[in-house]
């Protein structure tokens, strides 16, 4: 699970599993620019990337060409490793004796 991994392992996960809209080379993506409706990093940073005014301004740049494959992919790994870390941060806070009250059963008010 990505909650578990290291940070290392989400960098190597995604640069290499990641199916990319980019072209085949950076001349031709330069040129024509990247699709979005196929690139698997996008379609991720559109739950992960917290800005709209943002994540519309990461599409116009990839699909103009002026963001590389490679720097989109650097964006939602940043994006990713962020939210993993903190929570793993807040997880670490869960002792036993928070889990059993929170597994506890309550009366309920009606």
């Amino acid at each position: 699970a990505v909650v578990s991994t290291q940070s290392t392992g989400i960098k190597t996960k995604i640069n290499k599993h990641a199916f990319s809209g980019g072209k085949t080379s950076v001349e031709e993506h330069r040129e024509h620019g990247g699709d979005t409706s196929v690139d698997v990093s996008y379609h991720y940073l559109r739950f992960f990337e917290p800005s709209d005014e943002r994540l519309a301004q990461i599409k116009e740049q990839y699909e103009s060409g002026v963001l590389l494959t490679g720097e989109l992919k650097k964006l939602l790994i940043d994006n990713i490793t962020e939210y993993v870390k903190e929570f793993q941060e807040r997880r670490a806070m869960v002792t036993p004796d928070v889990l059993e009250k929170f597994m506890s059963r309550h009366p309920m008010d009606l």
